[in-house]
């Protein structure tokens, strides 16, 4: 789908709405239609659920979109203005634009705060504003909006956002996101921006010349081992959500978590190396992920069979 062609068609100066069914329907289109390391609906996710998650990453993809695709920060920061207002408009039972007509059903069948869109939207105006972070503080900051909210979003549908979970899926959510970062340095500097941060590009010795001229360097090759390192370890600190969450989402969870690491494997193999070439997982290698993942919960599940203990034999009795 062209975001332009959308977004004259639904945006700011637009009066054509939809009716609940076509924006269900628009929703799953936009969700098939787009590329990510997984996608975010899987013949795994419960099918009852499905519009909900659909809808959900609908809503994040036009905030992405009126961020990135604009080509122009004066103009992304006047319609995330605007996507705001839709999304107030929504919880004031006013939906218009069809991703918040499909949102709506999404936001009180599953009791969802304002509080996640309003934190994703935060964050895209955040990148219009932000394009150097200093220290790994300042980028979990903005992780926090741009990456947290999504699995809390997602806990909310599962039935299990307490505050314990809470913690773990931000974890794994904020890992995910410096993943992608990792994976992207090369795609991000075409558009501006750079999250290594500046405490680690200037602790191993990266000159920002080298960065900006794509230049893999052994520097540059230590940075980003050791950003990958300290990512591996919060994907493993986020590891216990999988088993807290209800069976039925619990293999789409544990796919994405996976689906993170792979990533990070991806870019050891290559050296660390991302600047000439940006490691992706094939079609192959998500299979094999796939599969590994309905394995653990495979095992999870299963008793395991009581090994024979063999009895003592009797004692022989005393005359």
């Amino acid at each position: 789908m062209c975001f332009e062609t959308d977004l004259r068609r639904f945006g700011p100066s637009a009066r054509e709405t939809l009716a609940r069914g076509d924006a269900l329907d628009y929703c799953a289109r936009l969700t098939a239609s787009h590329y990510e390391n997984f996608s975010v609906v899987t013949w795994l996710t419960p099918r009852e659920h499905r519009p909900a998650f659909q809808a959900i990453y609908a809503f994040c993809r036009w905030s992405d979109d009126l961020g990135d695709e604009t080509g122009d920060p004066a103009r992304a920061r006047d319609l995330l203005a605007w996507w705001r207002g839709e999304l107030d408009d929504l919880y004031e039972g006013r939906a218009r634009h069809p991703v918040m007509v499909a949102l709506r059903e999404t936001v009180e069948r599953y009791a969802i705060p304002a509080r996640p869109f309003q934190d994703l939207i935060d964050a895209f105006v955040q990148d219009q504003e932000v394009v150097d972070y200093q220290t790994f503080d300042q980028l979990l900051d903005y992780c926090a909006r741009s990456a947290n909210p999504v699995g809390r979003l997602v806990l909310y549908v599962a039935g299990a956002c307490d505050e314990a979970n809470a913690r773990l899926s931000d974890r794994t959510c904020a890992a995910l996101q410096l993943a992608n970062f990792w994976q992207d340095v090369a795609r991000d500097l075409d558009i501006g921006r750079i999250y290594l941060p500046r405490e680690d590009r200037d602790r191993f010795g990266v000159a920002e010349a080298d960065l900006r001229a794509r230049r893999f360097t052994p520097e540059f090759a230590d940075l980003l081992r050791f950003e990958v390192e300290r990512t591996r370890a919060m994907f493993a600190a986020g590891r216990p959500l999988v088993g807290r969450v209800p069976p039925a989402f619990a293999v789409d969870v544990d796919l994405f978590s996976r689906g993170g690491l792979a990533i990070l494997d991806l870019i050891e193999a290559r050296g660390y190396d991302v600047l000439t070439a940006r490691p992706s997982l094939g079609k192959a290698a998500k299979a094999r992920l796939l599969a590994r993942a309905l394995l653990g919960m495979a095992r999870a599940r299963w008793p395991r069979r009581r090994q024979a203990v063999p009895r003592p034999e009797p004692a022989e009795a005393r005359p």
